[in-house]
């Protein structure tokens, strides 16, 4: 069996860009430091190239490069690396050095104490949070994908009123497909709840954390009160584990199998139904805040949804917005969505645009980096632009979010829908106000496109200026 130095797990939000972009970058990095490593991925397909309890006993350190939970705790006592999984693209090389140096050493202790790792106890704990929220949204988003897009394409085929009984329009076919699309969103809050509670107190927490959304749900507290419910459970569970550890060993199945879920979702329950109503008006005011700015003031919307998708491209900040969306969806505004999804996909069409139209400036692995990206921004997936994002964040990075903000931007003005909050232009079909969409994205990433090439135009004819004085002044001195 091969013996791995090092050990690692990269995980994202949705578990499909990033996830294996950190994998990549790390064992590249190992490579070339000749370190043998295996990395486990925790996709949306599940988890891959899983580490063995073996695997983990021999490794000398252990890089944890996730926003979700890759069951942390099987690493506790190891030299561990915690970091958000945008570290593990960008530091890849940086966090192989650190993981040799064995600069943590972590004693019978789990992950979550060291996240100190990425500057100080206040943003261990904020990338926790993060990480937690970001695990329940993981496991939401395939509820919200299939629902939305099964409940658009009955509206498509038949009508948006043909699922009601009493319109002229009724079709049995389309009210089933709606039923069964309104199943899978509702859905939404209780898993989203479900696995916040699982991230923070694994198992113990599921249960409560669903109950809790549940009643989040049926109270109308929407999203807001999942988010509530999920990261209360979780961490009334951590309370419950800490009060009874003093019980005898004997006694731990009864208090997984009993005790955690009767009193969790005892307590949970009513907290929750006694919150219910200030919760809703809460959740309820800031939905009609959003429909009502996008209705009045689409510009502005426009510019803060590019801004933020464009910022860091499926970070925290791109996510905020994604997730916002994504739960104005699952209360059936369509049109928040739609200017997100075209902030989304701009940056990868822009550096797709920017490599065809000035192509010789940039160098073979950009120039097919570039045109993969036509396919990966297609498909909703932005990551792909954050190489070149990284190579010049200072001047990329506003032209991204200017690219961004005018396809959201003219995305708000043409009013159009998006039902599903992933899958790019492979949702089309059911988009309404298709050709304003796509002429939207267009238009943003070919003028980001466009101004982005002249930066590479200017940044090369600058280098090759300086080399030329260099070279001058080196005949000069022969």
């Amino acid at each position: 069996m091969t013996t791995y130095k090092i050990v690692a797990a990269t995980g994202c939000p949705t578990g499909i860009a990033h996830t294996y972009m950190a994998q990549e970058a790390l064992e590249q990095a190992a490579k070339r430091k000749g370190i043998a490593i295996k990395v486990e991925t925790h996709g949306q397909v599940g988890i891959e190239n899983q580490l063995t309890p073996e695997e983990i006993k021999n490794a000398d350190a252990v890089i944890i490069a996730a926003d979700k939970d890759v069951q942390a705790e099987r690493f506790a006592g190891k030299r561990v690396i915690n970091v958000p999984v945008s570290k593990g693209i960008k530091d890849a090389d940086q966090l192989i050095e650190e993981a040799l140096r064995g600069s943590l050493i972590a004693e019978n202790k789990t992950v979550d104490a060291l996240e100190q790792a990425d500057g100080g106890m206040a943003a261990g704990i904020g990338h926790s949070i993060y990480k937690n929220l970001m695990n329940g949204v993981s496991h939401m988003l395939p509820f919200v994908v299939a629902g939305g897009v099964i409940i658009a394409v009955s509206f498509a085929i038949w009508g948006v009123y043909s699922f009601d009984p009493n319109d002229p329009t009724y079709n049995p076919t389309s009210a089933m497909l709606k039923g069964i699309g309104d199943t899978a969103m509702g859905m939404m809050v209780p898993i989203l709840a479900a696995y916040i509670a699982e991230g923070i107190a694994k198992r113990p927490g599921l249960v409560v954390g669903f109950v809790g959304g549940l009643l989040a749900n049926a109270g109308g507290a929407g999203f807001l009160g999942g988010i509530f419910a999920g990261f209360l459970a979780g961490y009334f569970i951590l309370f419950l584990q800490k009060v009874m550890k003093g019980l005898p060993k004997q006694l731990d199945g009864l208090k997984a199998i009993f005790l955690y879920p009767v009193i969790g979702v005892l307590v949970i329950g009513v907290v929750m139904s006694l919150l219910a109503s200030p919760m809703e008006a809460i959740n309820q005011g800031m939905m009609d805040f959003l429909a009502g700015f996008q209705n009045s003031n689409p510009l502005i919307l426009g510019i803060i949804v590019g801004c933020m998708s464009a910022f860091d491209m499926g970070g925290p900040v791109n996510k905020a917005a994604y997730v916002t969306g994504t739960a104005l969806l699952a209360q059936g505004n369509h049109t928040f969505m739609a200017g997100d999804s075209a902030a989304c996909i701009a940056p990868p069409l822009i550096t797709g645009f920017a490599v065809l139209f000035f192509g010789k400036y940039f160098d073979t692995n950009d120039r097919n980096a570039g045109l993969v990206n036509f396919i990966l921004g297609s498909t909703h997936i932005t990551e792909g632009a954050i190489p070149f994002a990284a190579k010049d964040p200072l001047r990329v990075l506003p032209t991204m979010m200017l690219g961004s903000s005018i396809a959201a931007v003219l995305t708000y003005m043409f009013g159009v829908q998006v039902p599903a909050p992933h899958g790019g232009f492979l949702v089309l079909p059911v988009v309404t106000g298709k050709i304003a969409w796509v002429g939207s994205i267009l238009l943003g990433s070919i003028i980001g496109g466009v101004i982005l090439g002249f930066i590479q135009k200017r940044s090369v004819q600058k280098r090759e200026a300086e080399v030329s004085a260099d070279e001058w002044k080196e005949t000069a001195k022969e």
